[in-house]
């Protein structure tokens, strides 16, 4: 899948979208009017470019998404991984953990993860 890159204020509008979904363009401009102190033109263009990003539709007025939260997020994650630590998780990891105490909960989610990836 192509690399979307979003700004701050496209991420944003887009985080409005995922928890309002299905919500209807006229709905969208009234929550960014109030939000961010946008006109509808502003929105319908922001709405524009996050349609032609690949991570919207607008069917009939309604809005939805055609790559959710958890999908693009995973996305970005995998091109930091990639471009900062050469692809390697374990080294991206190192470097997380480095500066942050895991809990122990957090250890135990993560050797969860790994055994399921063994088949465990």
């Amino acid at each position: 899948m192509a690399e979307i890159q979003l700004g701050n204020i496209e991420t944003k509008f887009a985080e409005m979208i995922w928890k309002n979904e299905p919500v209807s363009s006229s709905e969208l401009v009234k929550m960014a009017a109030v939000e961010f102190e946008w006109k509808r033109t502003t929105t319908h263009t922001v709405l524009r470019r996050l349609i032609d990003k690949g991570l919207f539709q607008n069917e009939k007025g309604t809005v939805t998404s055609l790559i959710s939260k958890q999908e693009f997020y995973a996305m970005q994650s995998r091109k930091i991984v990639d471009d900062s630590f050469h692809g390697s998780l374990p080294a991206f990891i190192a470097a997380f953990a480095s500066n942050k105490k895991l809990s122990k909960s957090e250890v135990d989610e993560i050797q969860k993860m790994i055994d399921e990836f063994r088949g465990e």
